[in-house]
């Protein structure tokens, strides 16, 4: 069954149609993969499921409710969370009081710090620095507290927004080893991301965006195999 399921959305931003009509689906335990080029709708596609923007048309479900709409901490108490597009985090608080917003759902203290000790684990260079503020990070550290706060839910669905934008090469395979990490640890994924070699590997499937429609689906090895998806985006 789809744990998150978008049927026929249409986004406008005033008389410009963003978002002609796509659908989609992400099954419980799946890695899925949004790749397009700059301006194909990825981003406004993820605001419109999180409930940042207010589709025109169209409907969300989350396990197997609606959502279209929904205010967006109310979405996240159900168990989506995202890592937004240059990760948006308080650069005037500490790692540590970072990550304590990215738990701001849960009210008992034995299980924040829990979640808490998790990502310290899985983060180590975030325990060096949890009281470092967080705007002095280097920006592959920002990416690391970005996706340790979103962590901090225990999200059913983690969405990440371009999270290799700007890292280094070796930076950007410690992202997706992170991204794997989390899958393996059984939270399901749905990836914007434009570096479609990294992205596609690691994709149970995968869809096309070209302003505003989805042109082509399948799995990742499927799209990473296409001589059309070599040309536009793989360097073939």
């Amino acid at each position: 069954m789809a744990l998150l399921k978008v049927t026929d959305l249409h986004v406008y931003y005033g008389v410009i149609h963003a978002i002609k009509g796509i659908s989609f689906e992400v099954n419980e335990g799946e890695i899925v993969t949004l790749i397009g080029a700059n301006g194909a709708g990825k981003t406004t596609t993820m605001q419109s499921v999180i409930g940042l923007i207010h589709p025109t048309s169209g409907t969300v479900e989350y396990d197997g409710k609606t959502i279209t709409n929904m205010p967006p901490h109310k979405i996240v108490r159900m168990g989506m969370t995202q890592v937004p597009e240059r990760r948006r985090i308080f650069s005037e608080l500490t790692v540590a009081e970072n990550l304590l917003m990215g738990a701001y759902t849960e009210k008992d203290k034995a299980k924040i710090k829990n979640s808490m000790d998790e990502i310290f684990e899985l983060f180590p260079r975030l325990l060096e620095r949890k009281n470092q503020i967080a705007g002095t990070l280097s920006g592959g550290e920002q990416q690391m507290l970005a996706m340790g706060r979103a962590m901090m839910t225990h999200p059913r669905l983690l969405m990440l927004d371009e999270p290799s934008m700007g890292l280094s090469p070796l930076l950007v395979d410690q992202v997706f080893s992170m991204i794997k990490k989390f899958h393996e640890n059984g939270t399901t994924i749905l990836l914007v991301e434009q570096n479609a070699n990294k992205s596609l590997a690691i994709s149970d499937r995968a869809y096309v965006l070209e302003t505003g429609r989805i042109i082509m689906s399948g799995t990742g090895a499927e799209l990473t195999e296409s001589d059309d998806i070599k040309r536009a985006y793989l360097g073939g």
